[in-house]
């Protein structure tokens, strides 16, 4: 009856640490989405530098659209509070 015990804290491990992760890199993505919003900058998407894979390039504008999604949510979100203000 141990081996199960031991199987579930080790799978409820991992989940943790894959969630983790996975929050991790939306928040990055969200970062490079308000670096790109305040100054302009974005990562270089030219062919030669990522992959000549279209999946890939598929992949990394999903991967930064997601961060712009969660930008876009979190500023309509920060918008409507009384816990914020815009000041200009």
């Amino acid at each position: 009856m141990l081996l199960p015990a031991v199987a579930l804290y080790f799978i409820s491990k991992m989940f943790g640490r894959l969630t983790h992760y996975a929050f991790d890199a939306v928040l990055f993505s969200a970062f490079l989405a308000g670096v790109k919003r305040s100054t302009g900058l974005t990562p270089s998407l030219k062919s030669e530098q990522i992959s000549d894979n279209k999946e890939v390039k598929r992949w990394v504008d999903n991967y930064l659209g997601v961060g712009e999604w969660v930008m876009d949510q979190s500023v309509a979100v920060m918008g409507s509070s009384s816990w914020f203000e815009r000041r200009r």
